[in-house]
């Protein structure tokens, strides 16, 4: 499972920054799309840091950074729908996968939090 979610957090932040080339080079645009790369490449930065945690606790901490990450790439994703005019399919896309890694760290966080009770 951890291969799998290396790859999938990877094609995640592959795919936003991809996303981010479709946009006019502006800088209201720029500050959206800069966020947004940075977040996006986060997610799976922070979860390949979780998979080598010393601990427990270090695990659930880096794990809260991943959930932080992939809910601040879901805030950028959704204004560059209301502001982008465009690439409506493929945010969508990518907030459902944002949403769904999301879904996975925090039940990932409990079964951990609930294992250690």
């Amino acid at each position: 499972m951890k291969e799998v979610l290396k790859k999938r957090t990877k094609k995640f932040a592959s795919d936003c920054w991809h996303l981010c080339t479709k946009f006019p080079v502006s800088r209201e645009f720029n500050a959206y799309c800069n966020q947004l790369i940075r977040c996006s490449s986060s997610v799976g930065a922070n979860y390949r840091a979780a998979c080598r945690a010393k601990s427990d606790a270090d695990f659930i901490n880096k794990l809260k950074i991943v959930e932080e990450e992939a809910d601040e790439s879901m805030y950028f994703l959704e204004l560059l729908i209301e502001v982008g005019g465009k690439e409506h399919n493929e945010i969508r896309r990518l907030l459902a996968e944002a949403n769904e890694l999301l879904s996975i760290t925090v039940a990932s966080i409990r079964t951990m939090r609930n294992r250690k009770s």
